[in-house]
């Protein structure tokens, strides 16, 4: 495994959001609360999700062992998620970018959640921090479609490749 690998993960995960927040743009408040038995019961609290996920393992990846989870802003607006999602991702972009292969064996602490304490090396916890991603990314896809968004296409070929004539 190598640093290198990471790249182009994290630039589908950045594509996928931003193909997420595209199909949420057009829907009203109530079809972003509209209750489903899936992902995190609304598609607004999904996408929140996927941000907070996506924030909080970054800081535990910086070493930050006792990072709270947020709390659900259950008004947040998609431009606001948006905003976010940029946000983290340059982050994360910096500081992938200052790491070295060497690093993905340490081991690392971190608490989950519920406040339990766990070790893993830091290459594990890169591959859960884009894993847990998409796994609430297919929750908001099926959410969408069941919203009568149509289909959202995340699949990672559709973002690299390139047709052929």
């Amino acid at each position: 495994m190598t640093v290198d690998l990471f790249a182009p993960l994290f630039e589908y995960s950045d594509f996928a959001n931003a193909a997420l927040l595209r199909a949420s743009e057009p829907l009203t408040a109530a079809q972003l609360d509209t209750p489903f038995d899936l992902g995190m019961g609304t598609l607004r609290k999904t996408l929140k999700h996927i941000l907070d996920g996506e924030s909080v393992w970054l800081a535990r990846w910086k070493g930050e062992v006792e990072t709270p989870w947020p709390p659900y802003e259950t008004t947040i607006t998609v431009a606001a998620l948006r905003d976010g999602f940029a946000a983290t991702s340059a982050a994360r972009g910096a500081f992938l970018a200052s790491l070295a292969d060497t690093d993905l064996s340490r081991e690392q602490r971190y608490r989950d959640s519920k406040g339990s304490l766990f070790s893993a090396t830091f290459g594990d916890m890169l591959i859960q921090g884009f894993v847990h991603s998409t796994h609430h990314r297919a929750q908001a896809v099926n959410m969408l479609r069941r919203l009568g968004a149509g289909l959202v296409e995340l699949d990672y070929m559709t973002h690299v490749r390139k047709a052929v004539s």
